[in-house]
Protein backbone atom coordinates (compact mmCIF):
# COMPACT_ATOMS: atom_id res chain seq x y z
CA UNK A 1 0.00 0.00 0.00
CA UNK A 2 1.55 3.86 -1.07
CA UNK A 3 1.54 6.09 1.58
CA UNK A 4 -1.17 8.01 1.94
CA UNK A 5 -1.26 11.80 2.46
CA UNK A 6 -3.14 12.23 6.26
CA UNK A 7 -2.78 16.23 5.80
CA UNK A 8 -7.15 16.05 4.64
CA UNK A 9 -7.77 14.46 6.77
CA UNK A 10 -6.98 16.30 9.58
CA UNK A 11 -10.05 17.97 10.38
CA UNK A 12 -13.40 16.17 9.92
CA UNK A 13 -16.61 16.69 11.01
CA UNK A 14 -18.31 13.06 11.65
CA UNK A 15 -21.77 11.86 9.52
CA UNK A 16 -24.64 12.33 11.88
CA UNK A 17 -27.95 10.78 11.15
CA UNK A 18 -30.53 13.37 10.70
CA UNK A 19 -27.85 16.25 11.02
CA UNK A 20 -25.03 16.40 8.26
CA UNK A 21 -27.23 16.96 5.20
CA UNK A 22 -26.68 18.84 2.50
CA UNK A 23 -28.00 22.11 4.32
CA UNK A 24 -25.60 21.20 7.12
CA UNK A 25 -22.71 20.51 5.17
CA UNK A 26 -22.94 23.81 2.70
CA UNK A 27 -23.47 25.75 6.00
CA UNK A 28 -20.07 24.33 7.68
CA UNK A 29 -18.24 24.47 5.13
CA UNK A 30 -18.77 28.28 5.29
CA UNK A 31 -16.94 27.96 8.55
CA UNK A 32 -14.06 25.84 7.19
CA UNK A 33 -13.03 25.73 3.66
CA UNK A 34 -10.63 22.68 5.10
CA UNK A 35 -12.69 20.17 7.20
CA UNK A 36 -13.73 17.22 5.44
CA UNK A 37 -17.67 16.69 5.63
CA UNK A 38 -19.93 13.90 5.70
CA UNK A 39 -22.95 12.82 4.88
CA UNK A 40 -25.21 11.37 6.82
CA UNK A 41 -24.98 7.40 6.89
CA UNK A 42 -26.93 6.07 3.57
CA UNK A 43 -27.85 2.25 2.87
CA UNK A 44 -26.68 0.56 0.29
CA UNK A 45 -30.26 -0.49 -0.07
CA UNK A 46 -31.62 2.00 -0.68
CA UNK A 47 -29.22 3.39 -3.07
CA UNK A 48 -29.40 0.37 -5.48
CA UNK A 49 -32.45 -1.58 -4.51
CA UNK A 50 -34.54 1.54 -3.44
CA UNK A 51 -33.55 3.93 -6.36
CA UNK A 52 -32.82 6.50 -4.07
CA UNK A 53 -30.35 8.37 -5.73
CA UNK A 54 -31.67 11.83 -4.67
CA UNK A 55 -29.52 10.72 -1.75
CA UNK A 56 -26.62 11.30 -3.18
CA UNK A 57 -27.25 15.46 -3.96
CA UNK A 58 -25.03 17.48 -2.48
CA UNK A 59 -23.91 21.05 -4.34
CA UNK A 60 -19.72 21.48 -5.39
CA UNK A 61 -19.24 24.10 -2.43
CA UNK A 62 -19.47 21.06 0.34
CA UNK A 63 -16.29 19.66 -1.36
CA UNK A 64 -14.26 17.63 0.10
CA UNK A 65 -16.94 15.75 1.21
CA UNK A 66 -17.56 12.24 1.57
CA UNK A 67 -20.33 9.81 1.39
CA UNK A 68 -21.19 7.15 4.33
CA UNK A 69 -22.93 4.03 3.55
CA UNK A 70 -24.15 1.31 5.66
CA UNK A 71 -24.66 -1.97 4.61
CA UNK A 72 -23.00 -6.02 4.56
CA UNK A 73 -23.31 -7.08 1.09
CA UNK A 74 -19.97 -6.97 -0.84
CA UNK A 75 -21.73 -6.35 -4.20
CA UNK A 76 -24.52 -4.49 -3.20
CA UNK A 77 -21.98 -1.90 -1.72
CA UNK A 78 -19.96 -1.85 -4.65
CA UNK A 79 -22.79 -0.89 -6.69
CA UNK A 80 -23.56 2.09 -3.88
CA UNK A 81 -19.62 3.25 -4.23
CA UNK A 82 -19.77 3.32 -8.02
CA UNK A 83 -23.06 5.56 -7.52
CA UNK A 84 -21.37 7.95 -5.19
CA UNK A 85 -18.19 7.78 -6.94
CA UNK A 86 -19.89 8.85 -10.13
CA UNK A 87 -22.16 11.63 -8.27
CA UNK A 88 -18.56 13.22 -7.28
CA UNK A 89 -18.06 12.16 -3.63
CA UNK A 90 -14.28 12.51 -2.89
CA UNK A 91 -14.27 9.47 -0.43
CA UNK A 92 -16.67 6.16 0.26
CA UNK A 93 -16.61 5.83 4.06
CA UNK A 94 -18.59 2.29 5.23
CA UNK A 95 -20.26 2.81 8.83
CA UNK A 96 -19.07 0.18 11.20
CA UNK A 97 -19.50 1.99 14.72
CA UNK A 98 -23.46 3.07 14.84
CA UNK A 99 -25.06 0.51 17.40
CA UNK A 100 -28.78 1.63 17.08
CA UNK A 101 -31.38 -1.31 16.79
CA UNK A 102 -32.34 -0.31 12.97
CA UNK A 103 -28.86 -0.29 12.00
CA UNK A 104 -28.11 -3.75 13.77
CA UNK A 105 -31.56 -5.54 12.12
CA UNK A 106 -30.04 -4.57 8.76
CA UNK A 107 -26.75 -6.37 9.74
CA UNK A 108 -24.45 -3.07 9.47
CA UNK A 109 -23.33 -0.63 11.73
CA UNK A 110 -21.08 -1.32 14.85
CA UNK A 111 -22.31 -5.15 14.50
CA UNK A 112 -20.27 -5.64 11.84
CA UNK A 113 -16.67 -5.50 14.21
CA UNK A 114 -17.50 -9.19 14.98
CA UNK A 115 -16.76 -10.08 11.43
CA UNK A 116 -13.88 -7.92 10.60
CA UNK A 117 -13.55 -10.90 7.53
CA UNK A 118 -17.02 -9.73 6.03
CA UNK A 119 -16.33 -5.91 6.44
CA UNK A 120 -12.77 -7.04 4.48
CA UNK A 121 -14.83 -8.48 1.67
CA UNK A 122 -17.03 -5.47 1.75
CA UNK A 123 -13.99 -3.02 1.28
CA UNK A 124 -12.39 -5.02 -0.75
CA UNK A 125 -15.16 -4.82 -3.32
CA UNK A 126 -15.89 -1.15 -2.46
CA UNK A 127 -12.57 -0.39 -3.25
CA UNK A 128 -12.59 -2.47 -6.37
CA UNK A 129 -15.84 -0.52 -8.23
CA UNK A 130 -14.27 3.33 -7.72
CA UNK A 131 -11.06 5.27 -7.30
CA UNK A 132 -11.84 7.39 -4.68
CA UNK A 133 -10.70 6.56 -1.06
CA UNK A 134 -12.73 3.83 0.43
CA UNK A 135 -12.26 4.58 4.42
CA UNK A 136 -13.53 2.83 7.82
CA UNK A 137 -15.35 4.14 10.65
CA UNK A 138 -15.28 1.72 13.50
CA UNK A 139 -15.56 1.83 17.43
CA UNK A 140 -12.67 0.62 19.39
CA UNK A 141 -14.47 -2.68 20.45
CA UNK A 142 -18.29 -4.29 21.01
CA UNK A 143 -19.76 -5.93 23.73
CA UNK A 144 -17.84 -8.52 25.60
CA UNK A 145 -14.99 -8.08 22.72
CA UNK A 146 -13.16 -5.17 24.12
CA UNK A 147 -9.67 -5.95 23.98
CA UNK A 148 -6.66 -4.10 22.54
CA UNK A 149 -6.13 -7.37 20.81
CA UNK A 150 -9.40 -7.24 18.70
CA UNK A 151 -9.05 -3.63 17.30
CA UNK A 152 -5.56 -4.71 16.00
CA UNK A 153 -6.69 -8.39 14.62
CA UNK A 154 -9.70 -6.04 12.82
CA UNK A 155 -7.39 -2.89 11.85
CA UNK A 156 -5.21 -5.94 10.04
CA UNK A 157 -7.73 -7.19 8.20
CA UNK A 158 -8.85 -3.52 6.88
CA UNK A 159 -5.57 -2.82 6.09
CA UNK A 160 -5.30 -6.27 3.89
CA UNK A 161 -8.25 -5.10 2.69
CA UNK A 162 -6.55 -1.77 1.24
CA UNK A 163 -8.13 0.35 3.81
CA UNK A 164 -5.42 3.36 4.52
CA UNK A 165 -7.73 5.71 6.69
CA UNK A 166 -9.53 4.49 9.77
CA UNK A 167 -11.79 6.66 11.88
CA UNK A 168 -12.12 4.93 15.14
CA UNK A 169 -14.87 6.33 17.98
CA UNK A 170 -12.55 5.78 20.99
CA UNK A 171 -15.46 4.40 22.82
CA UNK A 172 -16.59 0.18 22.53
CA UNK A 173 -20.64 -0.11 21.81
CA UNK A 174 -22.99 -2.35 23.62
CA UNK A 175 -25.75 -3.43 20.85
CA UNK A 176 -28.10 -4.54 23.82
CA UNK A 177 -29.22 -2.13 26.44
CA UNK A 178 -28.40 1.08 25.25
CA UNK A 179 -29.65 3.69 23.00
CA UNK A 180 -27.54 5.63 20.41
CA UNK A 181 -27.24 8.28 22.61
CA UNK A 182 -26.55 6.12 26.03
CA UNK A 183 -23.54 4.66 23.43
CA UNK A 184 -22.19 8.03 22.86
CA UNK A 185 -21.96 8.87 26.66
CA UNK A 186 -21.62 5.78 29.22
CA UNK A 187 -19.54 3.36 27.51
CA UNK A 188 -15.78 6.05 28.85
CA UNK A 189 -13.81 7.20 26.30
CA UNK A 190 -10.22 5.62 25.91
CA UNK A 191 -8.62 7.65 23.89
CA UNK A 192 -4.69 5.73 24.54
CA UNK A 193 -6.17 2.87 22.99
CA UNK A 194 -6.38 4.72 19.76
CA UNK A 195 -3.05 6.40 20.33
CA UNK A 196 -1.40 2.90 20.78
CA UNK A 197 -3.30 1.52 17.01
CA UNK A 198 -1.22 4.59 15.56
CA UNK A 199 1.94 4.11 16.97
CA UNK A 200 1.72 0.19 15.76
CA UNK A 201 0.41 0.91 12.60
CA UNK A 202 2.21 4.26 11.76
CA UNK A 203 1.27 3.70 7.92
CA UNK A 204 -2.31 3.78 8.60
CA UNK A 205 -3.75 7.12 8.64
CA UNK A 206 -5.67 7.50 12.04
CA UNK A 207 -8.74 9.81 12.82
CA UNK A 208 -9.81 10.25 16.48
CA UNK A 209 -13.45 10.54 17.07
CA UNK A 210 -15.37 10.83 20.49
CA UNK A 211 -15.97 13.74 23.07
CA UNK A 212 -13.63 15.95 21.56
CA UNK A 213 -15.25 19.67 22.23
CA UNK A 214 -11.96 22.31 21.62
CA UNK A 215 -9.53 23.79 19.98
CA UNK A 216 -7.02 22.57 22.97
CA UNK A 217 -8.31 19.21 22.43
CA UNK A 218 -8.04 19.17 19.16
CA UNK A 219 -4.30 20.44 18.91
CA UNK A 220 -3.77 17.83 21.51
CA UNK A 221 -5.00 14.95 19.57
CA UNK A 222 -2.90 15.86 16.60
CA UNK A 223 0.43 14.99 18.11
CA UNK A 224 -0.55 12.15 18.38
CA UNK A 225 -3.08 10.88 15.61
CA UNK A 226 -3.31 12.36 11.98
CA UNK A 227 -6.45 13.46 11.94
CA UNK A 228 -9.53 14.88 14.52
CA UNK A 229 -13.49 13.74 13.85
CA UNK A 230 -15.77 16.11 15.43
CA UNK A 231 -19.32 15.25 16.23
CA UNK A 232 -22.04 16.90 18.03
CA UNK A 233 -19.60 19.75 18.91
CA UNK A 234 -19.74 21.13 15.69
CA UNK A 235 -22.97 21.16 15.27
CA UNK A 236 -24.04 22.60 18.58
CA UNK A 237 -21.56 24.71 18.57
CA UNK A 238 -20.53 25.37 14.82
CA UNK A 239 -18.00 28.54 15.52
CA UNK A 240 -15.93 25.92 16.42
CA UNK A 241 -15.22 24.80 13.35
CA UNK A 242 -13.79 28.91 12.41
CA UNK A 243 -11.59 28.34 15.58
CA UNK A 244 -10.04 25.72 14.39
CA UNK A 245 -9.66 27.01 10.69
CA UNK A 246 -7.94 29.67 12.32
CA UNK A 247 -5.56 27.20 14.43
CA UNK A 248 -4.68 24.66 11.95
CA UNK A 249 -5.01 26.85 8.72
CA UNK A 250 -3.55 29.57 9.20
CA UNK A 251 -6.98 31.47 8.39
CA UNK A 252 -8.24 34.81 9.14
CA UNK A 253 -11.45 34.20 11.43
CA UNK A 254 -14.27 34.85 9.63
CA UNK A 255 -16.82 36.62 10.59
CA UNK A 256 -20.22 34.94 11.92
CA UNK A 257 -22.69 38.25 9.96
CA UNK A 258 -20.65 37.22 6.72
CA UNK A 259 -21.15 33.86 7.16
CA UNK A 260 -24.90 34.66 7.38
CA UNK A 261 -25.17 36.83 4.65
CA UNK A 262 -23.60 33.54 2.07
CA UNK A 263 -26.17 31.55 3.59
CA UNK A 264 -29.11 34.09 2.54
CA UNK A 265 -27.86 33.78 -0.83
CA UNK A 266 -27.88 30.13 -0.48
CA UNK A 267 -31.37 30.04 1.50
CA UNK A 268 -33.12 32.23 -0.85
CA UNK A 269 -32.17 30.04 -3.77
CA UNK A 270 -33.36 26.90 -1.87
CA UNK A 271 -36.69 28.55 -1.03
CA UNK A 272 -37.08 29.11 -4.54
CA UNK A 273 -37.11 25.44 -4.91
CA UNK A 274 -39.17 24.54 -2.71
CA UNK A 275 -37.06 23.93 0.38
CA UNK A 276 -38.74 25.05 3.85
CA UNK A 277 -36.83 27.74 5.98
CA UNK A 278 -36.75 24.66 8.65
CA UNK A 279 -34.94 22.12 7.07
CA UNK A 280 -31.97 24.74 6.75
CA UNK A 281 -32.72 27.15 9.75
CA UNK A 282 -32.29 24.34 12.69
CA UNK A 283 -28.13 23.89 11.86
CA UNK A 284 -27.44 27.63 11.96
CA UNK A 285 -28.99 27.70 15.59
CA UNK A 286 -26.14 27.33 17.68
CA UNK A 287 -23.37 29.79 15.46
CA UNK A 288 -23.88 32.49 18.16
CA UNK A 289 -23.23 29.68 21.08
CA UNK A 290 -21.90 31.46 24.23
CA UNK A 291 -22.57 35.18 22.43
CA UNK A 292 -24.66 37.82 24.09
CA UNK A 293 -28.66 37.25 22.35
CA UNK A 294 -27.87 33.72 21.20
CA UNK A 295 -31.28 32.43 23.29
CA UNK A 296 -33.15 34.87 21.53
CA UNK A 297 -31.30 34.42 17.81
CA UNK A 298 -32.43 30.32 18.32
CA UNK A 299 -35.43 31.07 19.84
CA UNK A 300 -36.80 33.69 17.09
CA UNK A 301 -35.80 30.87 14.29
CA UNK A 302 -37.20 27.80 16.41
CA UNK A 303 -40.48 29.26 16.75
CA UNK A 304 -40.88 30.69 13.21
CA UNK A 305 -38.74 28.68 10.61
CA UNK A 306 -41.77 26.00 10.36
CA UNK A 307 -44.81 28.80 9.74
CA UNK A 308 -45.78 28.85 6.07
CA UNK A 309 -44.41 31.73 4.39
CA UNK A 310 -41.29 31.89 6.71
CA UNK A 311 -38.12 33.16 4.75
CA UNK A 312 -34.96 35.44 5.03
CA UNK A 313 -37.06 38.11 6.81
CA UNK A 314 -37.20 35.63 10.41
CA UNK A 315 -33.33 35.22 10.08
CA UNK A 316 -33.09 39.00 10.21
CA UNK A 317 -35.71 39.28 12.98
CA UNK A 318 -33.74 36.71 14.98
CA UNK A 319 -30.24 38.56 14.29
CA UNK A 320 -32.28 41.70 15.97
CA UNK A 321 -30.96 41.27 19.68
CA UNK A 322 -27.64 39.78 18.63
CA UNK A 323 -26.99 43.60 16.96
CA UNK A 324 -28.61 45.20 19.82
CA UNK A 325 -26.07 42.80 22.38
CA UNK A 326 -22.75 43.97 19.94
Amino acid sequence: MSRIDPTPFRLTVAPMMDWTDRHCRYFHRLLSPHARLYTEMVTSAALVRGGQTRLLEHSHEEHPVALQLGGSDPVELAQAARMGAVAGYDEINLNVGCPSDRVQSGKFGACLMREPALVADCVRAMADAVDVPVTVKCRIGVDDQDEYADLQHFTEQMMAAGVGILVVHARKAWLQGLSPKENREIPPLDYERVYRLKREFPELVVVINGGITTVDAVREHLTRVDGVMLGRSAYHDPFLLARLETELYGAPLVDRAEVLEHMRIYIEAELARGTQLKHISRHILGLYQGEPGARGFRRTLSEGAHLPGAGWALVEAALAPMRQAA
